[in-house]
């Protein structure tokens, strides 16, 4: 299920990396990629429809409901500037700490961030990146008179169906909004590492319609209640249509997981509790007589991993990880991004043409 992720500089070219997703779509990165002065506007748009709303108010149209979270939460957005990216980032305190996506930030390690209450850009510098979940965190040099930071909501209480705003800065287009719902809960994504890419397999996605396009990347995906529930991070694109985007499907890290990657930023420097099951081995496809996926092949397996603790060696094949059956690699990352360290799964392999299966204990990333 490969296909191609658009994570670049949309100020010149986008350029392509390479994703894989259980649902079978391609996806598209949303930071954009080139050089040149980006476009320095401001496009908040919402939907026109006035259609009643039954909420707290009662009397509330929903276009009152856009517009009250418009001027709630838009100034907790920024647009983050590097040599070779351009996204957006979430102010997450009064500190100046930034949130955004790993794959925005790269390698640099010193940005131009400009908020909503600085009449200039504002230096700011990485305080880790953490690429195994493309989630990083940026602070200011500077932290200027009311800077505001956003509230993040509850991820378990997003559903199907509620209304979102996106928020970032599409093609470099400041302070831009979108509005869609929640297509879908608990999606996992895996997405390439060539071109920009991190390569990391992110669990329990929330899938959105509203619009993501690049410069979105690492923007605030919000409810009705003025709540940061995500962080936009891919947008989908067709692979029978040769990457063109598909309209309408993009995918946000939900909260929950943004909130424990930057707390152990900011507290630690880096993230100490990962909270990612891992199996201990090093391994790569192995295919059939008809060049069919068919297996992991583990090329290594180090002593105090898990999948050796357990039995596994080199050369084996996994099958199976639990109830999944798994061909790619990708698969068995995919297949571990739903379980958590310390839960005991059974491990179906093949030694030596022999069917074989373990208990291992997941260790953690």
């Amino acid at each position: 299920m490969d296909a191609s992720l658009r994570a670049g500089r949309v100020r010149r070219a986008v350029l392509p990396l390479t994703v894989a997703v259980a649902t079978a779509v391609a996806l598209g990165g949303c930071s954009g990629a080139g050089s040149g002065a980006a476009p320095k506007a401001s496009a908040a748009s919402a939907s026109n429809a006035a259609p009643q709303r039954n909420g707290s108010g009662g009397t509330d149209t929903l276009q009152g409901d856009y517009m009250r979270v418009i001027k709630n939460v838009l100034p907790s957005v920024v647009q983050i500037d590097a040599t070779n990216s351009l996204g957006s980032g979430v102010v997450y305190d009064g500190q100046g700490h930034i949130v955004t996506n790993a794959h925005v930030v790269g390698k640099e390690r010193t940005f131009k961030v400009s908020t909503s209450g600085s009449g200039s850009a504002i230096t700011a510098r990485l305080v880790s990146s953490y690429p195994e979940q493309d989630l990083a965190v940026i602070k200011l040099d500077s932290v200027p008179s009311g800077l505001k930071a956003a509230r993040f909501g509850d991820s378990a209480k997003v559903e199907m169906g509620q209304i979102v705003l996106a928020m970032g800065s599409p093609l470099g287009l400041s302070s831009s909004v979108t509005q869609g719902i929640v297509s879908a809960t608990g999606r996992t994504v895996s997405e390439g590492s060539a071109g920009g890419g991190t390569g990391a397999t992110i669990a329990n996605m929330v899938q959105t319609s509203a619009a993501i396009n690049p410069g979105n990347s690492g923007g605030a995906l919000v409810n009705l209640d003025d709540e940061v529930i995500g962080i936009p991070t891919l947008a989908a694109t067709d692979p029978d249509m040769g990457g063109s985007a598909a309209p309408g499907i993009g995918f946000a890290i939900p909260a929950s997981m943004v909130k424990t990657v930057a707390d152990q930023i900011i507290k630690s420097g880096k993230v100490t509790d990962s909270g990612r099951a891992a199996l201990g081995i090093t391994g790569r496809t192995v295919v059939d007589a008809g060049y069919r996926p068919a297996g992991v092949a583990v090329v290594q397996a180090p002593a105090n991993g898990a999948a050796a603790r357990a039995g596994l060696r080199p050369g084996d094949i996994i099958t199976r990880l639990g109830d999944t059956d798994i061909a790619s690699i990708t698969a068995l990352t995919e297949a571990l991004a739903a379980d958590k360290p310390g839960q005991k799964v059974q491990v179906t392999y093949v030694r030596d043409g022999a069917g074989r299966t373990a208990e291992v204990t997941l260790g953690e990333i």
